[in-house]
């Protein structure tokens, strides 16, 4: 069904997408790196809750463009229109009870989770996470909306729009942090600022008549529940998946408070470069997603098979390139950083570790699902990301860190327990052929 120029005119926006979104992460951290040990603790810990949050979102959205993507590989066009319809205004009215959830009880939510921090780091986290919140919908609107384009093969829109408002964001974390001394306040306007730039435009562009998917007249829009529901049941199970995967995540960022600010920043400077090599392969993800959707709509579970295995070997290929490339900037980043010594010297040490192992198990252990979820295969992924969260990665660093003492290798540890048990489980079920039965549109 698609042609190696229609898969590359596909993957390498959303490749670039990716890539520079991370850089722009990096920058940010940077930046707020020197407001001091205390900002940048705080902005990692209220991270790890709004990505819990936006994972949600992305679920939703997630859902809404599987069901569309297999309509369109039916020709079904109208279809994939009402689906996208309901999947805009789905995701906003979750993300407004989101939003007012989490601003009204932002101070007992954050003492449950981090309730041994320093007062400083605490201060911060609870502006931080103010201001944040407050970009939920807009978040949320623009997961939803960029997703409908991606599966229309319209990636090159997203990419665009996501660079304009990542450098929006970084030039506003400049004014407000070193110009105005704003410190995490600032890091969250600009945050703010570059969502509702990224929603409004894709919003904008999603009424234009130029792509397979249309939504405007939003105004009419009525509320089809049966369509809701469908979206749901498919991404509540991707949802189910990303919750329990961040609520992992909380857990251990909850032992990681434990460890002093030191260890707080290297491990937090560690995660944004860990997660920068992430960045290219899951483009590669995202790209899987619309060919092997609209392969499985289309009935040919064969070519959606040499996909997936095609993808995930050029992904593979993207993880190892951006592992030696973060390895060799690590240390001239963290002096750019201007990260304390001891802060500097640790994060130099974790990253060199995690580009290794990375670089051999990661790319089979989160690729290959994108292909297994396109399919219908939701449940099946939900079971690994879950189980081996908590079975291999929590279990691990909890044991390793509260029992044995271990810094903060303890959690990378783990990590590289879940990526090598995750691979297996997801190489197996690929093989066995059986994602390939499952149907998200019966009809």
């Amino acid at each position: 069904m698609f042609t190696k120029k229609q898969i590359w005119s596909l993957v390498i926006p959303l490749m670039v997408e990716q890539v520079l979104t991370s850089l722009m992460g990096t920058a940010d951290t940077m930046m707020i790196s020197c407001a001091g040990s205390a900002a940048i603790s705080a902005v990692s810990l209220v991270d790890s809750i709004n990505v819990l949050i936006i994972y949600i979102f992305s679920a939703m959205a997630t859902g809404g463009a599987v069901i569309c993507a297999q309509y369109l590989g039916r020709s079904q066009k109208e279809e994939a229109n009402e689906t996208g319809k309901q999947l805009i205004l789905t995701v906003l009215g979750l993300s407004l009870f989101v939003t007012l959830f989490i601003v009204a009880l932002r101070g007992p939510l954050l003492r449950l989770i981090f309730g041994r921090v320093e007062a400083d780091v605490m201060e911060n986290a609870l502006v931080y996470l103010l201001i944040t919140a407050l970009s939920y919908p807009f978040i949320a609107l623009y997961n939803a909306a960029a997703a409908l384009f991606r599966v229309d093969g319209k990636s090159r829109l997203t990419m665009v729009v996501s660079t304009v408002a990542n450098i929006v964001n970084v030039v506003l974390n400049a004014l407000f942090i070193f110009v105005l001394d704003m410190s995490t306040a600032g890091a969250a306007l600009a945050t703010l600022a570059s969502r509702i730039v990224c929603a409004v435009a894709v919003l904008y562009y999603l009424r234009q008549p130029r792509q397979s998917i249309v939504v405007r007249d939003y105004r009419r829009f009525r509320l089809d529940m049966k369509r809701i529901w469908h979206i749901v049941s498919v991404g509540v199970p991707n949802g189910i998946e990303n919750g329990m995967f961040q609520f992992g995540k909380l857990a251990i960022q909850s032992t990681i408070s434990t460890l002093g600010t030191v260890a707080i920043a290297a491990q937090a400077m560690t995660s944004v470069l860990e997660g920068f090599t992430s960045r290219p392969p899951e483009g590669i993800g995202l790209g899987m997603m619309t060919i092997v959707g609209q392969c499985i709509g289309a009935d040919r579970p064969d070519e959606a098979r040499k996909y997936i295995r095609q993808l995930t070997l050029y992904a593979h290929i993207a993880t190892a390139v951006v592992c030696v490339l973060v390895a060799l900037l690590v240390r001239p980043i963290t002096i750019l950083a201007d990260m304390e010594p001891g802060a500097a010297d640790l994060t130099v040490r974790l990253t060199y570790v995690v580009c290794l192992v990375k670089a051999l198990i990661w790319t089979y252990s989160f690729i290959p699902a994108y292909g297994l979820r396109a399919a219908g295969d939701l449940r099946f992924c939900m079971m690994v990301s879950a189980s081996t969260m908590w079975l291999c990665r929590v279990v691990i660093v909890t044991v390793l860190i509260r029992g044995f003492g271990f810094g903060p290798m303890g959690v990378w540890i783990g990590m590289f327990c879940d990526w090598a048990v995750r691979g297996t489980l997801y190489t197996l079920r690929f093989r066995s052929g059986r994602w390939a039965t499952k149907k998200v549109i019966r009809t």
